[in-house]
């Protein structure tokens, strides 16, 4: 099973004029940030929500459904506000308070059920097959990771091509789109040693759950990654590097008092490992970090 490059370009397509073409900066030679944290509704996830959406033959009645940490599902709050659907957003308690204010601030109903993703997606299925809602999964649909993808197609016409793409994974929708992308060999997964999803899988052979907890775990805690997400990346020799919650929390810190990027804990993952030192690039590589979200009480920032 894998996603093909011309779903990706058929996603780019049919999501174009609906997301935004996010910027790029380059802060070093050769070292670029995706700035896809002001993506509307602040994070990557609008991609995937939209093609989902757009893809389906027609939309019930019963609108839109998703279970998540709260990132996605503000995009898909954002989908169906701006083509005039209902949303239901099932969040576990982890989410933070901004997210849930926010999720309401979008029109969505929202459910607050679960101490983990994992017990609200399983509630939002349920409800999903009583009132015929189309689910619009995180990570483990094809036309969401088709659409994550579309991330990559950006970065490498922006940039003129690079050699690595650093990428937070939690469910892995994301990592495996960008990989589907532009090649496995050019993608390194970073993961919080707290909830190492894909790390684990990859050892393992196969999906396996892990225990979530730490300062990114209301976005990036899945507590396994997909089936579609493994399948295109577990035999593809894709790296992954786990990052500690205080290099975290110091690449945040350092994303906005170096560069004025906002970014939420999550979002500051995959640049934790470049600037922790877990990821070193060699003389002359060019690397691109995607700071994939900012939705984050901005007073901590600092």
């Amino acid at each position: 099973m894998s996603i093909s490059l011309s779903e990706i370009e058929a996603a780019a397509g049919r999501i174009a004029g609906h997301v935004l073409r996010t910027p790029v900066l380059e802060i070093s030679p050769g070292v670029f940030l995706k700035l896809e944290q002001l993506q509307h509704a602040g994070s990557f996830k609008v991609r995937g929500a939209f093609n989902r959406v757009l893809s389906a033959p027609a939309v019930p009645a019963a609108g839109v459904i998703a279970a998540s940490g709260g990132n996605h599902g503000m995009a898909v709050a954002w989908v169906a506000r701006a083509l005039g659907l209902r949303a239901e957003i099932f969040v576990p308690t982890v989410t933070s308070p901004v997210k849930v204010a926010w999720l309401g601030a979008l029109g969505a109903h929202v459910t607050q059920t679960g101490a983990v993703y994992a017990e609200a997606a399983e509630a939002a299925s349920k409800r999903a097959a009583e009132t015929g809602a189309l689910e619009v999964h995180a990570f483990d649909q094809r036309e969401v990771v088709a659409g994550q993808g579309t991330l990559g197609l950006e970065l490498l016409e922006q940039t003129g091509g690079v050699d690595t793409v650093l990428v937070a994974v939690g469910g892995g929708g994301l990592i495996s789109g960008v990989a589907a992308a532009i090649g496995a060999s050019r993608v390194v997964a970073v993961e919080p040693e707290l909830i190492p999803t894909l790390h684990a899988a990859l050892e393992a052979g196969r999906p396996v759950r892990v225990s979530v907890s730490g300062v990114a775990a209301d976005a990036l805690g899945a507590s396994q990654v997909g089936a579609l997400p493994f399948a295109v990346l577990g035999s593809s020799g894709v790296r992954s590097v786990l990052v500690s919650d205080e290099a975290i929390v110091e690449g945040r810190r350092a994303l906005w008092g170096e560069h004025r990027v906002a970014a939420e804990h999550s979002g500051a993952a995959a640049f934790a490992a470049l600037a922790s030192g877990v990821y070193v690039p060699e003389e002359g590589e060019r690397v691109a970090v995607v700071v994939c979200g900012s939705n984050t009480d901005l007073s901590t920032l600092t």
